[in-house]
């Protein structure tokens, strides 16, 4: 007996293969962003480097994207209390909040251009041009995601798909996943602001 229980608080504390394919996923995407910024710092030092301002509005992208977490974390509570409600609610703002987020980078871009700050010239613009369109590219893959699963939220469940559903013990591995990511491209955003207004 006690033999069995091992075997099923181990089986048990395994985690999800697709768990651990998205954190296989978020160190190769860490890594990729650390070779950048790592290049970055070694081209500065080498000179040649053209000084600019890093337009404000690049301050309200970093404040959408901390919201649209705050709404995730939010709408993942709701969804395990079963609050559907406000699990629909939640999802919706912080689908829109990350729609907005990507608006405000095109409209830094947009912004440097008009202060002289291209993609191809000088390395100071094309890094920057680099780091924040990649990252750009990862949140619109997560709003993809954000969209998916939000029409997946507007459906009405009969009684039957109801119960499967709350039977199912993967119930909430997909909103978490999709938590987990998100979560990670609000924080990854964060240090890279931080590192570009530092070396600004």
């Amino acid at each position: 007996m006690s033999s069995t229980t091992t075997v099923l608080n181990n089986t048990s504390s395994k985690i999800h293969p697709q768990k651990f394919l998205l954190w296989c996923g978020l160190v190769s995407i860490v890594m990729m962003f650390a070779g950048f910024t790592s290049a970055f710092i070694v081209r500065q030092a080498q000179g040649n480097w053209y000084e600019y301002v890093i337009p404000n509005i690049f301050w309200t992208s970093t404040i959408l994207i901390i919201l649209s977490s705050i709404c995730m974390i939010i709408a993942t509570s709701a969804w395990r209390k079963d609050k559907r409600g406000l699990y629909q609610a939640m999802l919706g703002a912080s689908l829109i909040l990350g729609c907005v987020f990507v608006y405000c980078q095109y409209e830094g871009f947009l912004q440097l251009k008009e202060n002289g700050v291209y993609l191809e010239g000088n390395p100071s613009g094309s890094f920057f041009y680099i780091i924040a369109g990649l990252h750009a590219l990862h949140v619109l893959g997560g709003i993809l995601f954000l969209l998916i699963f939000f029409l997946k939220a507007l459906r009405k469940l009969g009684p039957v798909k109801k119960l499967l559903l709350d039977i199912n013990p993967n119930k909430n591995l997909g909103i978490e996943l999709l938590a987990t990511y998100w979560h990670f491209i609000g924080i990854l955003w964060i240090y890279l602001f931080i590192f570009l207004k530092y070396y600004e």
